[in-house]
Protein backbone atom coordinates (compact mmCIF):
# COMPACT_ATOMS: atom_id res chain seq x y z
CA UNK A 1 0.00 0.00 0.00
CA UNK A 2 1.10 3.24 -0.93
CA UNK A 3 2.42 5.31 1.55
CA UNK A 4 0.03 8.70 2.96
CA UNK A 5 1.63 10.99 5.05
CA UNK A 6 -0.04 13.10 8.10
CA UNK A 7 2.46 16.08 8.98
CA UNK A 8 1.98 18.23 12.15
CA UNK A 9 3.63 21.30 12.19
CA UNK A 10 3.19 21.30 8.55
CA UNK A 11 4.13 25.22 8.35
CA UNK A 12 6.76 25.24 10.62
CA UNK A 13 10.30 25.03 9.84
CA UNK A 14 11.52 21.54 9.37
CA UNK A 15 7.89 20.13 8.50
CA UNK A 16 7.45 23.03 5.86
CA UNK A 17 10.99 21.38 4.28
CA UNK A 18 10.17 17.62 5.02
CA UNK A 19 6.37 18.27 3.42
CA UNK A 20 8.04 19.67 0.14
CA UNK A 21 10.29 16.89 -0.06
CA UNK A 22 7.47 13.76 -0.01
CA UNK A 23 5.12 16.20 -2.26
CA UNK A 24 8.16 16.23 -4.78
CA UNK A 25 8.12 12.47 -4.60
CA UNK A 26 4.10 12.05 -5.53
CA UNK A 27 3.00 11.18 -1.74
CA UNK A 28 -0.04 12.83 -0.65
CA UNK A 29 0.80 14.92 2.73
CA UNK A 30 -1.71 15.92 5.02
CA UNK A 31 -0.60 18.86 6.77
CA UNK A 32 -1.67 20.02 10.21
CA UNK A 33 -0.51 23.42 12.41
CA UNK A 34 -2.45 25.75 13.92
CA UNK A 35 -0.46 28.76 12.66
CA UNK A 36 -0.14 30.50 16.34
CA UNK A 37 1.71 33.43 16.70
CA UNK A 38 5.15 32.61 18.65
CA UNK A 39 6.63 33.86 15.68
CA UNK A 40 5.85 35.54 12.54
CA UNK A 41 2.45 34.08 11.36
CA UNK A 42 3.72 35.72 7.58
CA UNK A 43 6.66 33.43 7.67
CA UNK A 44 4.35 30.50 8.25
CA UNK A 45 1.81 31.43 5.97
CA UNK A 46 3.87 31.84 3.32
CA UNK A 47 5.82 28.26 3.95
CA UNK A 48 2.08 26.67 3.52
CA UNK A 49 1.40 28.70 0.43
CA UNK A 50 4.13 26.98 -1.29
CA UNK A 51 2.97 23.39 0.06
CA UNK A 52 -0.65 24.80 -1.29
CA UNK A 53 0.90 24.56 -4.81
CA UNK A 54 0.72 20.79 -4.77
CA UNK A 55 -1.84 18.96 -5.66
CA UNK A 56 -1.64 16.43 -3.44
CA UNK A 57 -0.98 18.72 -0.26
CA UNK A 58 -4.28 18.70 1.70
CA UNK A 59 -3.60 21.47 4.73
CA UNK A 60 -6.12 21.80 7.46
CA UNK A 61 -5.34 24.91 10.10
CA UNK A 62 -6.03 22.63 13.69
CA UNK A 63 -4.49 22.93 16.64
CA UNK A 64 -3.61 19.37 18.13
CA UNK A 65 -4.80 19.06 21.70
CA UNK A 66 -8.42 19.28 20.19
CA UNK A 67 -8.54 15.44 19.85
CA UNK A 68 -12.18 15.25 18.44
CA UNK A 69 -11.01 16.96 14.90
CA UNK A 70 -7.72 15.64 14.79
CA UNK A 71 -9.02 12.20 14.93
CA UNK A 72 -11.24 12.95 11.77
CA UNK A 73 -8.18 13.79 10.11
CA UNK A 74 -6.81 9.89 10.68
CA UNK A 75 -10.18 8.94 9.42
CA UNK A 76 -8.19 9.63 5.41
CA UNK A 77 -6.92 6.44 5.29
CA UNK A 78 -2.97 7.77 7.02
CA UNK A 79 -0.31 5.16 6.83
CA UNK A 80 2.50 7.30 8.57
CA UNK A 81 2.47 10.39 10.96
CA UNK A 82 5.61 12.78 11.53
CA UNK A 83 4.36 14.67 14.48
CA UNK A 84 6.50 18.12 14.78
CA UNK A 85 4.26 20.16 16.33
CA UNK A 86 5.50 21.44 19.60
CA UNK A 87 5.53 24.41 21.35
CA UNK A 88 9.25 25.38 20.69
CA UNK A 89 11.54 27.52 22.35
CA UNK A 90 14.05 26.41 25.71
CA UNK A 91 14.04 30.33 27.06
CA UNK A 92 10.09 30.95 26.52
CA UNK A 93 8.96 27.87 28.83
CA UNK A 94 11.06 29.46 31.34
CA UNK A 95 7.75 32.35 31.43
CA UNK A 96 5.19 30.27 29.76
CA UNK A 97 4.93 26.92 30.98
CA UNK A 98 1.45 26.20 30.47
CA UNK A 99 1.22 25.87 26.53
CA UNK A 100 4.30 23.46 26.57
CA UNK A 101 1.90 21.02 28.86
CA UNK A 102 -1.02 21.40 26.76
CA UNK A 103 0.65 21.22 23.44
CA UNK A 104 3.54 19.23 23.87
CA UNK A 105 2.05 16.50 26.29
CA UNK A 106 -1.63 17.01 26.00
CA UNK A 107 -1.45 16.96 21.87
CA UNK A 108 1.56 14.50 21.69
CA UNK A 109 -1.03 12.07 23.50
CA UNK A 110 -3.66 12.93 21.23
CA UNK A 111 -0.98 12.16 18.21
CA UNK A 112 -0.18 8.90 20.16
CA UNK A 113 -2.71 7.41 20.81
CA UNK A 114 -4.88 8.20 17.64
CA UNK A 115 -1.84 6.31 15.89
CA UNK A 116 -2.71 3.35 18.13
CA UNK A 117 -6.19 3.70 17.33
CA UNK A 118 -5.71 3.95 14.05
CA UNK A 119 -3.31 1.20 13.32
CA UNK A 120 -0.57 3.28 11.80
CA UNK A 121 1.95 1.18 10.70
CA UNK A 122 5.08 4.28 12.05
CA UNK A 123 5.10 7.28 14.08
CA UNK A 124 7.98 9.03 14.18
CA UNK A 125 8.27 12.60 16.25
CA UNK A 126 10.44 15.17 17.12
CA UNK A 127 12.86 14.91 19.93
CA UNK A 128 15.37 17.09 21.16
CA UNK A 129 19.28 17.62 21.92
CA UNK A 130 17.79 19.56 25.28
CA UNK A 131 16.77 16.20 26.59
CA UNK A 132 20.45 15.65 27.33
CA UNK A 133 20.27 18.53 29.76
CA UNK A 134 23.57 17.74 32.88
CA UNK A 135 24.90 15.68 30.52
CA UNK A 136 28.52 16.39 30.82
CA UNK A 137 30.35 14.16 28.07
CA UNK A 138 31.76 15.87 25.31
CA UNK A 139 29.47 14.77 22.80
CA UNK A 140 25.47 13.26 23.40
CA UNK A 141 24.80 9.93 22.91
CA UNK A 142 21.38 7.77 22.45
CA UNK A 143 23.33 5.44 25.19
CA UNK A 144 24.00 8.13 27.68
CA UNK A 145 21.51 9.14 30.54
CA UNK A 146 18.37 11.77 30.04
CA UNK A 147 17.25 12.31 33.73
CA UNK A 148 18.31 15.73 34.21
CA UNK A 149 16.70 18.31 31.87
CA UNK A 150 17.37 21.66 32.56
CA UNK A 151 14.01 23.22 31.21
CA UNK A 152 10.64 22.67 30.73
CA UNK A 153 11.05 22.45 26.76
CA UNK A 154 13.70 19.37 27.29
CA UNK A 155 11.10 17.71 30.36
CA UNK A 156 7.91 18.21 27.65
CA UNK A 157 10.68 16.15 24.96
CA UNK A 158 11.78 13.80 27.34
CA UNK A 159 7.97 12.80 28.26
CA UNK A 160 6.92 12.36 24.89
CA UNK A 161 9.96 9.73 24.38
CA UNK A 162 9.14 7.87 27.53
CA UNK A 163 5.37 7.62 26.82
CA UNK A 164 5.93 6.59 23.33
CA UNK A 165 7.97 3.55 24.62
CA UNK A 166 5.02 2.73 26.47
CA UNK A 167 2.79 2.80 23.58
CA UNK A 168 5.16 0.87 21.77
CA UNK A 169 5.46 -1.91 24.45
CA UNK A 170 1.63 -1.97 24.95
CA UNK A 171 0.08 -2.37 21.53
CA UNK A 172 3.26 -3.09 19.08
CA UNK A 173 3.11 0.84 17.57
CA UNK A 174 6.34 1.09 15.98
CA UNK A 175 7.70 4.98 16.76
CA UNK A 176 11.14 6.55 16.36
CA UNK A 177 11.92 9.89 18.22
CA UNK A 178 14.04 11.86 16.41
CA UNK A 179 16.49 14.68 19.10
CA UNK A 180 17.29 17.31 16.37
CA UNK A 181 20.47 19.50 17.21
CA UNK A 182 20.14 22.92 16.28
CA UNK A 183 18.69 22.73 12.85
CA UNK A 184 19.19 26.09 10.66
CA UNK A 185 18.49 26.73 6.94
CA UNK A 186 16.48 28.42 4.59
CA UNK A 187 12.72 29.99 5.77
CA UNK A 188 14.00 28.88 9.65
CA UNK A 189 12.50 30.05 12.71
CA UNK A 190 13.12 33.66 13.68
CA UNK A 191 13.83 32.96 16.99
CA UNK A 192 16.94 30.88 16.61
CA UNK A 193 20.13 32.32 16.80
CA UNK A 194 21.25 32.92 12.95
CA UNK A 195 17.52 34.35 12.06
CA UNK A 196 18.43 36.44 14.91
CA UNK A 197 21.83 37.56 14.11
CA UNK A 198 22.01 38.02 10.42
CA UNK A 199 19.25 40.32 11.31
CA UNK A 200 20.80 42.22 13.71
CA UNK A 201 24.11 42.76 11.74
CA UNK A 202 22.55 43.48 8.57
CA UNK A 203 20.75 46.98 10.37
CA UNK A 204 23.68 47.43 12.21
CA UNK A 205 22.05 46.39 15.63
CA UNK A 206 23.55 45.07 18.47
CA UNK A 207 22.59 41.71 19.57
CA UNK A 208 22.76 39.64 22.62
CA UNK A 209 25.76 36.74 23.03
CA UNK A 210 24.69 34.65 25.64
CA UNK A 211 27.84 33.22 28.13
CA UNK A 212 29.83 35.70 26.81
CA UNK A 213 30.30 34.02 23.53
CA UNK A 214 31.56 30.44 25.22
CA UNK A 215 29.04 28.18 23.52
CA UNK A 216 29.09 25.31 21.16
CA UNK A 217 26.22 23.82 18.90
CA UNK A 218 26.35 20.53 16.62
CA UNK A 219 24.99 23.16 13.60
CA UNK A 220 22.15 20.76 11.07
CA UNK A 221 21.41 22.24 8.17
CA UNK A 222 17.82 21.32 7.15
CA UNK A 223 18.61 19.83 4.14
CA UNK A 224 20.50 17.21 6.09
CA UNK A 225 17.77 16.82 8.95
CA UNK A 226 15.31 16.03 6.04
CA UNK A 227 17.57 13.23 4.11
CA UNK A 228 17.93 11.91 7.92
CA UNK A 229 14.06 11.57 8.30
CA UNK A 230 13.66 10.13 5.06
CA UNK A 231 16.06 7.38 5.96
CA UNK A 232 13.96 6.30 8.64
CA UNK A 233 10.83 6.57 6.48
CA UNK A 234 12.03 4.86 3.76
CA UNK A 235 15.12 2.49 4.20
CA UNK A 236 15.35 -0.90 5.85
CA UNK A 237 17.68 -0.89 8.73
CA UNK A 238 21.02 -2.62 8.13
CA UNK A 239 20.17 -5.63 10.58
CA UNK A 240 23.74 -7.23 10.63
CA UNK A 241 24.92 -3.88 12.67
CA UNK A 242 22.42 -4.14 15.20
CA UNK A 243 22.64 -4.19 18.81
CA UNK A 244 21.75 -6.85 20.33
CA UNK A 245 18.97 -6.24 22.61
CA UNK A 246 17.89 -7.87 26.16
CA UNK A 247 14.51 -7.72 28.03
CA UNK A 248 16.35 -8.19 30.88
CA UNK A 249 18.52 -5.58 31.54
CA UNK A 250 18.16 -3.25 28.81
CA UNK A 251 20.54 -0.60 27.88
CA UNK A 252 20.02 2.90 27.88
CA UNK A 253 19.09 3.97 24.08
CA UNK A 254 17.55 0.20 23.22
CA UNK A 255 14.37 -2.05 23.62
CA UNK A 256 12.68 -5.00 22.48
CA UNK A 257 9.92 -2.64 21.78
CA UNK A 258 9.36 -1.20 18.40
CA UNK A 259 10.90 1.40 19.29
CA UNK A 260 14.01 4.25 18.79
CA UNK A 261 15.46 6.85 19.81
CA UNK A 262 18.23 8.82 17.12
CA UNK A 263 20.37 11.92 17.62
CA UNK A 264 20.14 13.98 14.41
CA UNK A 265 22.67 16.69 13.97
CA UNK A 266 26.17 17.64 12.44
CA UNK A 267 28.68 15.60 15.06
CA UNK A 268 30.99 18.69 14.02
CA UNK A 269 30.93 20.97 16.79
CA UNK A 270 30.66 24.69 16.15
CA UNK A 271 32.44 27.41 18.19
CA UNK A 272 29.55 30.49 18.90
CA UNK A 273 32.44 32.69 18.13
CA UNK A 274 33.15 31.13 15.02
CA UNK A 275 29.53 30.52 13.59
CA UNK A 276 29.33 35.12 13.64
CA UNK A 277 31.99 35.39 12.03
CA UNK A 278 30.85 33.04 9.41
CA UNK A 279 27.70 35.41 9.38
CA UNK A 280 29.55 38.67 9.03
CA UNK A 281 31.81 36.58 6.30
CA UNK A 282 28.90 36.25 4.30
CA UNK A 283 26.96 39.64 5.26
CA UNK A 284 29.91 41.46 4.33
CA UNK A 285 29.33 43.59 7.96
CA UNK A 286 31.18 43.74 10.95
CA UNK A 287 28.40 43.00 14.09
CA UNK A 288 27.95 44.69 17.44
CA UNK A 289 27.36 41.98 20.53
CA UNK A 290 26.42 42.77 23.90
CA UNK A 291 28.14 39.60 25.94
CA UNK A 292 25.97 38.35 28.78
CA UNK A 293 25.84 35.77 31.32
CA UNK A 294 23.96 32.17 30.62
CA UNK A 295 20.44 32.05 30.39
CA UNK A 296 18.43 29.75 32.74
CA UNK A 297 18.09 26.33 30.76
CA UNK A 298 20.41 26.75 28.06
CA UNK A 299 23.77 24.58 27.57
CA UNK A 300 26.99 25.56 27.14
CA UNK A 301 27.82 22.57 24.15
CA UNK A 302 25.80 19.84 22.10
CA UNK A 303 27.72 17.78 20.04
CA UNK A 304 25.51 14.99 18.14
CA UNK A 305 27.09 11.17 18.43
CA UNK A 306 25.87 9.96 15.17
CA UNK A 307 26.84 6.40 15.45
CA UNK A 308 23.92 4.75 16.33
CA UNK A 309 22.07 6.33 13.17
CA UNK A 310 24.74 5.56 10.86
CA UNK A 311 24.51 2.11 12.00
CA UNK A 312 20.93 1.38 11.16
CA UNK A 313 21.07 3.92 7.99
CA UNK A 314 23.64 4.59 4.89
CA UNK A 315 25.81 7.22 6.16
CA UNK A 316 26.27 10.52 4.48
CA UNK A 317 28.35 13.59 4.13
CA UNK A 318 26.66 16.77 5.74
CA UNK A 319 26.64 20.29 4.54
CA UNK A 320 29.21 22.54 5.84
CA UNK A 321 28.82 25.40 8.18
CA UNK A 322 30.44 27.69 5.78
CA UNK A 323 28.24 26.62 2.68
CA UNK A 324 24.82 26.71 5.39
CA UNK A 325 24.94 29.56 6.12
CA UNK A 326 25.80 31.24 2.76
CA UNK A 327 22.51 30.25 1.87
CA UNK A 328 20.74 31.09 4.87
CA UNK A 329 21.89 34.35 4.10
CA UNK A 330 21.10 34.33 0.43
CA UNK A 331 17.41 33.23 1.18
CA UNK A 332 16.94 36.00 4.37
CA UNK A 333 18.47 39.02 1.58
CA UNK A 334 16.01 38.27 -1.02
CA UNK A 335 12.95 37.55 1.59
CA UNK A 336 13.12 41.06 2.94
CA UNK A 337 14.43 42.59 -0.37
CA UNK A 338 17.61 43.32 1.26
Amino acid sequence: MKKTFLITGSAGFIGYHLAKHLLKKNYTVYGVDSLNNYYSRKLKKNRNLELLEFKNYKFIKLNITNKKKLAKIFKKKITHVIHLAAQAGVRYSITNPDTYIETNIKGFFNVLDLCKINKIKHLLFASSSSVYGLNKKKSCSEFDNTDHPMSLYAATKKSNEVIAHSYSHLFNLRTTGLRFFTVYGPKGRPDMSLFLFVSAILKNKRFNVFNHGKMKRSFTYIDDIVKSISSVIFEKKIKSKALKKSSNNPALGTSDAPFEIYNLGNSKEIDLEKYISLIEKSTKKKSFKKYLSMQPGDVKSTKAEMTKFFRDYEKFKYTNIEEGVEKFVLWYKKYNNI
